[in-house]
């Protein structure tokens, strides 16, 4: 199966690559500081987020808590997990309806728009890991050994949200109001998952939900490596990697048994 998915992208990496510069420059058409705003966008997101929850309703962490008394460190250690993967879920689900004219000429390899829309979505996640990285440095003046573990999350993040991107893209051929679910899943699933509050604040009767979650997992690893600066959940480490090449396998699967149709429905 893993030599049916790298073919395509290895074989037309340059096109992958320029398709996903060209995502990048429609989005902030008009604007002549593109690379400014590729930083910017990201920053804004989570300074509203920090404000809100940091200053606004001024929530803290505690001992009870079992965590650092910094609550905009676990706050944006969440996030940017969250907000890559909201984003490469918006954009999966019209990575094959919004370019119809390609899917149609036979010897363009579909497999390369939902790849190319996960890379943007990639791009954001690195600026936002480099701000926090900073956010870091100024604040405690020193960098965890957790921050090793960096590559090993961008590797099961890329795995899974190519693994989404795949599923979205062909189902929302065939399902076109699945994008409206998604989009409402990616406003509200950010508190479905442990991002702005520790588990400890959920009553006892929920919080078997935020463990039957599988995107919390995604979360906990993240909060090991930024907010914790240890394996506080060291069993999150087994179950994501896990889940990340299954939502893979089921997601290039599903996509290479639609994609015979695209045409047709399109």
């Amino acid at each position: 199966m893993y030599r049916e998915v790298l073919s395509p992208l290895t074989q037309h990496w340059d096109l992958t690559w320029e398709l996903a510069k060209r995502e990048v420059s429609d989005r902030y058409a008009g604007q002549g500081l593109v690379a400014i705003w590729v930083f910017i966008h990201p920053l804004l997101v989570m300074g509203i987020y920090v404000f809100i929850f940091s200053f606004v309703f001024k929530g803290s962490l505690g001992p009870s808590d079992g965590l650092a008394p910094d609550y905009t460190l676990y706050i944006l250690s969440g996030l940017i997990a969250w907000v890559s993967l909201q984003e490469s879920m918006g954009k999966a689900c019209g990575a094959i309806v919004t370019n119809a004219p390609l899917v149609k000429q036979v010897a363009f390899p579909v497999e390369l728009l939902p790849a190319k829309s996960v890379l943007t979505s990639m791009l954001n996640l690195l600026i936002a890991i480099c701000i926090l990285v900073l956010y870091t440095i100024i604040n405690q003046w020193r960098i965890p050994w957790t921050y090793t573990l960096i590559p090993v999350l961008l590797m099961f993040q890329l795995l899974m949200m190519m693994g989404v991107g795949y599923l979205l893209s062909s189902v929302c051929v065939y399902v076109r109001d699945l994008k409206d679910v998604v989009q409402a899943f990616g406003v509200i699933g950010v508190y479905l998952v442990p991002v702005l509050y520790p588990p400890q604040w959920v009553p006892n009767l929920a919080r078997p939900l935020l463990y039957l979650n599988p995107l919390s997992y995604l979360i906990w690893c993240y909060q090991d490596v930024f907010s914790f600066g240890r394996l506080e959940h060291w069993w999150a480490w087994c179950i994501w990697p896990v889940f990340s090449i299954a939502i893979f396998a089921i997601g290039f699967r599903t996509f290479t048994t639609l994609k015979t149709m695209f045409g047709n429905v399109l």
